[in-house]
Protein backbone atom coordinates (compact mmCIF):
# COMPACT_ATOMS: atom_id res chain seq x y z
CA UNK A 1 0.00 0.00 0.00
CA UNK A 2 1.41 3.56 -0.70
CA UNK A 3 1.12 6.81 0.59
CA UNK A 4 -0.23 9.79 -1.43
CA UNK A 5 0.31 13.30 0.27
CA UNK A 6 -0.39 16.60 -1.42
CA UNK A 7 -3.03 19.71 -1.99
CA UNK A 8 -6.34 18.78 -3.36
CA UNK A 9 -8.56 21.22 -5.13
CA UNK A 10 -9.40 23.41 -2.41
CA UNK A 11 -5.85 23.90 -0.93
CA UNK A 12 -6.14 21.04 1.57
CA UNK A 13 -3.10 19.16 2.20
CA UNK A 14 -4.39 15.43 2.45
CA UNK A 15 -2.54 11.92 2.54
CA UNK A 16 -4.63 8.80 1.40
CA UNK A 17 -3.48 5.48 1.14
CA UNK A 18 -3.64 3.19 -1.77
CA UNK A 19 -3.59 0.30 -3.37
CA UNK A 20 -2.61 -0.79 -6.77
CA UNK A 21 -4.27 -3.64 -8.57
CA UNK A 22 -3.66 -5.03 -12.43
CA UNK A 23 -7.26 -5.47 -13.89
CA UNK A 24 -5.90 -6.35 -17.84
CA UNK A 25 -2.86 -5.56 -19.35
CA UNK A 26 -2.67 -1.33 -20.37
CA UNK A 27 -5.38 -0.88 -17.14
CA UNK A 28 -4.16 -0.07 -13.25
CA UNK A 29 -6.68 0.64 -10.52
CA UNK A 30 -5.70 2.77 -8.01
CA UNK A 31 -7.93 2.65 -4.83
CA UNK A 32 -8.50 4.07 -0.81
CA UNK A 33 -9.82 0.86 0.85
CA UNK A 34 -12.00 1.89 3.43
CA UNK A 35 -10.68 1.82 6.91
CA UNK A 36 -14.22 -0.22 8.01
CA UNK A 37 -14.28 -2.62 5.68
CA UNK A 38 -14.46 -6.33 7.54
CA UNK A 39 -12.34 -8.94 6.49
CA UNK A 40 -15.38 -10.55 5.35
CA UNK A 41 -16.10 -8.03 3.05
CA UNK A 42 -12.94 -8.37 1.79
CA UNK A 43 -12.66 -11.49 1.02
CA UNK A 44 -16.47 -11.70 -1.54
CA UNK A 45 -14.92 -8.37 -3.41
CA UNK A 46 -12.96 -8.68 -6.51
CA UNK A 47 -10.76 -5.59 -6.16
CA UNK A 48 -12.08 -3.37 -4.19
CA UNK A 49 -13.09 -3.83 -0.19
CA UNK A 50 -15.16 -0.48 -0.18
CA UNK A 51 -18.59 -1.37 1.33
CA UNK A 52 -19.82 2.04 0.21
CA UNK A 53 -18.32 2.65 -3.27
CA UNK A 54 -16.44 5.45 -4.18
CA UNK A 55 -16.87 7.72 -7.69
CA UNK A 56 -14.60 6.61 -10.05
CA UNK A 57 -12.34 8.59 -12.30
CA UNK A 58 -11.18 6.63 -15.59
CA UNK A 59 -7.89 8.35 -17.03
CA UNK A 60 -7.44 7.66 -20.67
CA UNK A 61 -3.51 8.78 -20.60
CA UNK A 62 -1.32 9.82 -23.78
CA UNK A 63 0.91 7.69 -25.87
CA UNK A 64 4.03 6.97 -23.85
CA UNK A 65 2.95 8.29 -20.72
CA UNK A 66 5.61 8.22 -17.90
CA UNK A 67 4.79 6.95 -14.16
CA UNK A 68 5.73 10.32 -12.78
CA UNK A 69 3.52 12.71 -14.99
CA UNK A 70 0.26 10.24 -14.48
CA UNK A 71 0.98 10.18 -10.51
CA UNK A 72 -0.05 14.05 -10.79
CA UNK A 73 -3.32 13.41 -11.71
CA UNK A 74 -3.49 9.80 -10.00
CA UNK A 75 -3.12 12.27 -6.68
CA UNK A 76 -5.26 14.31 -7.61
CA UNK A 77 -8.35 12.50 -8.15
CA UNK A 78 -7.41 10.22 -5.11
CA UNK A 79 -7.18 12.94 -2.55
CA UNK A 80 -10.65 14.48 -3.85
CA UNK A 81 -12.41 11.04 -3.07
CA UNK A 82 -12.29 9.20 -6.25
CA UNK A 83 -10.47 5.99 -7.45
CA UNK A 84 -8.40 6.10 -10.02
CA UNK A 85 -8.45 3.78 -13.21
CA UNK A 86 -5.77 4.11 -15.75
CA UNK A 87 -6.30 3.30 -19.36
CA UNK A 88 -3.13 2.66 -21.35
CA UNK A 89 -3.40 3.18 -25.21
CA UNK A 90 -1.03 1.09 -27.60
CA UNK A 91 0.35 2.85 -30.63
CA UNK A 92 -0.93 -0.26 -32.47
CA UNK A 93 -4.83 0.73 -31.09
CA UNK A 94 -4.37 3.76 -33.01
CA UNK A 95 -2.95 2.43 -36.27
CA UNK A 96 -5.23 -0.74 -36.91
CA UNK A 97 -8.29 0.94 -35.77
CA UNK A 98 -10.38 -2.54 -35.03
CA UNK A 99 -7.80 -3.14 -32.51
CA UNK A 100 -8.63 -0.37 -30.98
CA UNK A 101 -12.72 -0.92 -30.96
CA UNK A 102 -11.37 -4.44 -29.71
CA UNK A 103 -9.72 -2.66 -26.49
CA UNK A 104 -12.68 -0.24 -26.50
CA UNK A 105 -15.10 -3.26 -25.63
CA UNK A 106 -12.58 -5.13 -23.54
CA UNK A 107 -12.91 -1.57 -21.62
CA UNK A 108 -16.10 -1.38 -21.35
CA UNK A 109 -16.57 -4.90 -20.25
CA UNK A 110 -14.07 -3.94 -17.42
CA UNK A 111 -16.98 -1.11 -16.37
CA UNK A 112 -19.82 -2.90 -16.60
CA UNK A 113 -18.65 -5.85 -14.13
CA UNK A 114 -17.42 -5.86 -10.66
CA UNK A 115 -15.73 -4.02 -8.92
CA UNK A 116 -16.79 -0.93 -10.98
CA UNK A 117 -20.44 -2.10 -11.74
CA UNK A 118 -22.83 0.67 -10.35
CA UNK A 119 -20.29 3.49 -9.72
CA UNK A 120 -20.49 6.67 -10.79
CA UNK A 121 -18.02 7.87 -13.33
CA UNK A 122 -15.78 10.76 -14.34
CA UNK A 123 -13.69 10.58 -17.63
CA UNK A 124 -10.31 12.50 -18.24
CA UNK A 125 -9.08 11.86 -21.38
CA UNK A 126 -5.79 13.18 -22.39
CA UNK A 127 -3.89 13.59 -26.37
CA UNK A 128 -4.92 10.54 -28.12
CA UNK A 129 -6.61 8.80 -24.76
CA UNK A 130 -9.81 10.36 -25.98
CA UNK A 131 -9.43 8.20 -29.01
CA UNK A 132 -9.54 5.40 -27.15
CA UNK A 133 -12.71 6.48 -25.05
CA UNK A 134 -14.65 7.19 -28.96
CA UNK A 135 -13.98 3.21 -29.09
CA UNK A 136 -16.33 2.87 -26.36
CA UNK A 137 -18.47 5.79 -27.27
CA UNK A 138 -18.51 3.42 -31.03
CA UNK A 139 -19.92 0.28 -28.80
CA UNK A 140 -22.55 2.78 -26.65
CA UNK A 141 -24.04 4.02 -29.70
CA UNK A 142 -24.00 0.97 -31.42
CA UNK A 143 -26.24 -0.59 -28.77
CA UNK A 144 -27.73 2.36 -26.83
CA UNK A 145 -29.84 -0.40 -24.80
CA UNK A 146 -27.65 -2.83 -23.64
CA UNK A 147 -25.34 0.44 -22.23
CA UNK A 148 -27.98 2.78 -20.84
CA UNK A 149 -27.02 1.70 -17.36
CA UNK A 150 -23.53 3.12 -18.11
CA UNK A 151 -24.18 6.33 -19.93
CA UNK A 152 -26.26 7.22 -17.01
CA UNK A 153 -23.02 6.47 -14.80
CA UNK A 154 -21.35 9.25 -16.35
CA UNK A 155 -21.20 12.06 -14.48
CA UNK A 156 -18.80 13.93 -16.81
CA UNK A 157 -16.23 13.77 -19.23
CA UNK A 158 -13.12 16.05 -20.13
CA UNK A 159 -10.76 16.13 -22.50
CA UNK A 160 -6.99 17.67 -22.26
CA UNK A 161 -5.39 18.38 -25.54
CA UNK A 162 -7.75 16.04 -27.58
CA UNK A 163 -6.40 14.85 -30.90
CA UNK A 164 -8.37 16.25 -33.22
CA UNK A 165 -7.84 17.81 -37.06
CA UNK A 166 -7.32 16.29 -40.25
CA UNK A 167 -5.48 12.94 -40.51
CA UNK A 168 -2.33 15.41 -40.78
CA UNK A 169 -2.60 16.11 -37.47
CA UNK A 170 -3.08 12.67 -36.25
CA UNK A 171 0.04 12.00 -38.83
CA UNK A 172 1.93 15.11 -37.34
CA UNK A 173 0.91 13.17 -33.66
CA UNK A 174 2.83 9.92 -34.40
CA UNK A 175 5.79 11.68 -35.35
CA UNK A 176 6.04 14.07 -32.20
CA UNK A 177 5.24 11.04 -30.00
CA UNK A 178 7.33 8.17 -31.71
CA UNK A 179 10.28 9.54 -32.87
CA UNK A 180 10.81 13.17 -32.39
CA UNK A 181 13.63 13.43 -34.08
CA UNK A 182 12.34 11.98 -37.14
CA UNK A 183 8.81 13.65 -37.27
CA UNK A 184 8.47 15.17 -40.75
CA UNK A 185 9.68 11.34 -41.70
CA UNK A 186 7.11 9.29 -39.85
CA UNK A 187 4.31 12.11 -40.31
CA UNK A 188 5.07 11.08 -43.91
CA UNK A 189 4.87 7.46 -43.89
CA UNK A 190 1.58 7.71 -41.75
CA UNK A 191 -0.35 9.59 -44.44
CA UNK A 192 1.23 7.39 -47.13
CA UNK A 193 -0.05 4.05 -44.84
CA UNK A 194 -3.21 6.02 -44.50
CA UNK A 195 -3.98 6.07 -48.15
CA UNK A 196 -2.98 2.31 -48.55
CA UNK A 197 -5.22 0.96 -45.81
CA UNK A 198 -7.98 3.70 -46.16
CA UNK A 199 -10.64 1.43 -45.44
CA UNK A 200 -8.83 0.09 -41.96
CA UNK A 201 -7.84 3.45 -40.94
CA UNK A 202 -9.29 6.36 -42.33
CA UNK A 203 -12.65 5.55 -43.30
CA UNK A 204 -13.01 3.91 -39.27
CA UNK A 205 -11.35 7.16 -38.02
CA UNK A 206 -14.02 9.26 -40.00
CA UNK A 207 -16.85 7.39 -38.86
CA UNK A 208 -15.20 7.67 -34.96
CA UNK A 209 -15.23 10.97 -35.64
CA UNK A 210 -19.08 11.48 -36.52
CA UNK A 211 -19.40 9.11 -33.40
CA UNK A 212 -17.30 11.78 -30.98
CA UNK A 213 -19.69 14.95 -32.35
CA UNK A 214 -22.94 12.56 -31.98
CA UNK A 215 -22.06 11.40 -28.69
CA UNK A 216 -24.60 9.19 -26.81
CA UNK A 217 -23.16 10.53 -23.64
CA UNK A 218 -24.63 14.17 -23.03
CA UNK A 219 -23.12 14.62 -19.57
CA UNK A 220 -21.56 17.96 -18.65
CA UNK A 221 -17.98 17.99 -20.79
CA UNK A 222 -14.80 20.40 -19.84
CA UNK A 223 -12.15 21.26 -22.84
CA UNK A 224 -8.60 22.03 -22.32
CA UNK A 225 -7.09 23.54 -25.12
CA UNK A 226 -4.59 25.60 -26.75
CA UNK A 227 -4.05 27.62 -29.90
CA UNK A 228 -0.31 26.86 -30.77
CA UNK A 229 -0.90 22.85 -30.24
CA UNK A 230 0.22 21.52 -33.54
CA UNK A 231 -1.51 18.15 -32.35
CA UNK A 232 -4.97 19.88 -31.55
CA UNK A 233 -6.82 22.01 -33.85
CA UNK A 234 -8.29 24.58 -31.63
CA UNK A 235 -10.78 25.49 -34.50
CA UNK A 236 -11.91 21.67 -34.47
CA UNK A 237 -12.57 22.07 -30.69
CA UNK A 238 -14.42 25.63 -31.04
CA UNK A 239 -16.53 23.23 -33.51
CA UNK A 240 -17.33 20.89 -30.92
CA UNK A 241 -18.25 23.05 -28.21
CA UNK A 242 -20.62 24.96 -30.53
CA UNK A 243 -22.27 21.18 -31.95
CA UNK A 244 -22.54 20.14 -28.24
CA UNK A 245 -24.04 23.34 -27.20
CA UNK A 246 -26.60 23.39 -29.58
CA UNK A 247 -27.27 19.88 -28.66
CA UNK A 248 -28.31 20.78 -24.89
CA UNK A 249 -25.30 20.00 -23.67
CA UNK A 250 -23.45 22.01 -20.72
CA UNK A 251 -20.17 22.52 -22.28
CA UNK A 252 -17.24 24.42 -19.98
CA UNK A 253 -13.60 25.11 -21.58
CA UNK A 254 -10.37 26.31 -21.17
CA UNK A 255 -8.05 27.97 -24.12
CA UNK A 256 -4.68 29.36 -23.71
CA UNK A 257 -2.74 31.55 -26.69
CA UNK A 258 0.04 29.53 -25.43
CA UNK A 259 0.71 25.95 -23.45
CA UNK A 260 2.19 22.48 -24.11
CA UNK A 261 0.36 19.75 -25.79
CA UNK A 262 -0.76 17.03 -22.65
CA UNK A 263 0.60 19.43 -20.26
CA UNK A 264 -1.35 22.55 -19.64
CA UNK A 265 -1.66 21.38 -15.58
CA UNK A 266 2.14 21.82 -15.47
CA UNK A 267 2.52 25.08 -17.74
CA UNK A 268 -0.80 27.04 -15.80
CA UNK A 269 -1.35 24.67 -12.63
CA UNK A 270 -3.42 27.56 -11.06
CA UNK A 271 -5.81 27.87 -13.91
CA UNK A 272 -6.37 24.60 -14.94
CA UNK A 273 -7.01 23.46 -11.33
CA UNK A 274 -9.13 26.36 -10.35
CA UNK A 275 -11.47 25.36 -14.02
CA UNK A 276 -11.15 21.88 -13.11
CA UNK A 277 -12.71 22.59 -9.35
CA UNK A 278 -15.64 24.78 -10.53
CA UNK A 279 -16.59 21.72 -13.45
CA UNK A 280 -16.30 19.40 -10.80
CA UNK A 281 -18.47 21.88 -8.43
CA UNK A 282 -21.41 21.33 -10.98
CA UNK A 283 -21.35 18.03 -11.50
Amino acid sequence: MALCTGTDLEGHVREERFVTRSVTKGILYYYTPQKTATKELQKTTLLDPSPDPRPLLVFFSWLGAQPGPIAKYRDLYLQQGMDFLLVQSSVMHFLWPRWGLEYGLEILRVLEEPPFIGRTVLVHASSIGGYTFTQILCHIAQEPERHAALRQRVTGHIYDSLVVGTLEHMAIGLGKTLLPCLAGLVKNIALLYFWLFKSHTADIYKRSIQVFHNTPITAPALFFYCENDVLCDHLAIDKIIELWSRRGMVVKSRKWKESIHAAHMRVHPEDYLSTLARFKSML
